[in-house]
């Protein structure tokens, strides 16, 4: 099963809504399933200067009074989930760069631990996600080797979710097709993978029973 998650490194509830998917994906993969993840950019705001400042006063002009409150309640459905969210050493910060990495990343297989990473340096580390000497530290302890390259790819994505009319993210499409928006709970995204598992004959064989002698792949154990 192939699914594309749309988000930015600096949404929430998008590092959020991937833990959960993940958790999920994992009981799908414990049933013998299998699940090719690959990661989409998605730009919140994209005028946002590459020159990080701290998130507060960002979330307070955007959002005024209401802020405090909307950052308390997130804070503590992340902790609920086992993540760590730091917004008074956050900064705010152009994502451009971080998604190219990611892109990055991907070619190399190391999509999902890369923006698992930033996601991290992000919320938890107050790491300048945009600062390309913090961008090479980070894609090095995943193991990214920074070609330099993916921006036409990052630009073109970005222009595919607009035409997709992606207008939040999270955004989960299963198979180019089927959609789930927004951090569901785990039981949720269990839903929709196996929905979609059914609707495209992907559904894993269910063992009723331990395994026993018996032939594989042409050859048999005598």
């Amino acid at each position: 099963m192939k699914v594309e998650i749309f988000s930015d490194v600096v949404c929430p509830w998008c590092y959020i809504g991937h833990t959960r998917f993940a958790r999920a994906a994992e009981r799908f993969r414990a049933k013998g399933g299998t699940i090719e993840v690959t990661m989409r950019p998605f730009q919140l705001d994209p005028s946002t200067p590459e020159e990080a400042e701290p998130i507060m006063p960002a979330m307070e002009r955007k959002f005024g009074a209401n802020a405090r409150q909307m950052i308390d309640r997130v804070v503590g459905v992340a902790q609920a989930d086992g993540l760590e969210m730091d917004y008074a050493s956050a900064l705010s910060a152009n994502t451009l760069e971080a998604h190219r990495l990611i892109e990055v990343a991907t070619r190399q297989g190391l999509g999902k631990e890369m923006a698992e990473r930033l996601f991290r340096a992000y919320f938890a580390e107050g790491r300048n996600v945009a600062d390309r000497g913090a961008l090479a530290e980070l894609a090095a302890e995943v193991g990214v080797q920074d070609t330099g390259e993916g921006a036409e790819a990052v630009a073109e994505q970005i222009g595919r979710a607009r035409a997709l009319g992606i207008t939040g993210v999270p955004l989960f499409l299963f198979e180019g097709k089927y959609a789930v928006s927004g951090a569901q709970p785990e039981d949720a995204f269990a839903a929709a993978i196996d929905e979609v598992a059914e609707r495209t004959g992907q559904t894993p064989i269910v063992q009723l029973a331990a395994p026993a002698d018996g032939c594989d792949d042409g050859s048999c154990a005598v």
